[in-house]
């Protein structure tokens, strides 16, 4: 079966950086589609960003140009590089597989 273990969230000051991983084993990685989602306190789960099998990316408004995911088949692993963090990104962060399976969510808090 699918397994999804995420990693890489903490503590960070508004301005910092943080890259969050999310290692899948169970499955032919480079054939699946990926994302990363969010879910702040008191708010819906929102899509971050998504990179397909074919590596083509996207991402939400609020994020762009900060945020980057990317993938490395050979370690079954997709990464979400997240830069200029502001306090509105505190959030649990959860990897998605294929738009079904989810990892059990990593904190990321950003202080001001």
């Amino acid at each position: 079966q699918v397994r999804l273990v995420e990693s890489g969230g903490g503590l960070v000051q508004a301005g910092g950086s943080l890259r969050l991983s999310c290692a899948v084993s169970g499955s032919i990685f480079s054939r699946n589609d990926m994302s990363w989602h969010r879910r702040a306190p008191g708010k819906q789960r929102e899509l971050v960003a998504r990179i397909t099998s074919g590596g083509s990316t996207n991402y939400a408004d609020s994020v762009k140009g900060r945020f980057t995911i990317s993938r490395d088949n050979t370690k079954n692993t997709v990464y979400l590089q997240m830069n200029s963090l502001k306090p509105d990104d505190t959030a649990v962060y959860y990897c998605n597989f294929q738009g079904y399976l989810w990892g059990q969510g990593t904190q990321v808090t950003v202080s001001s």
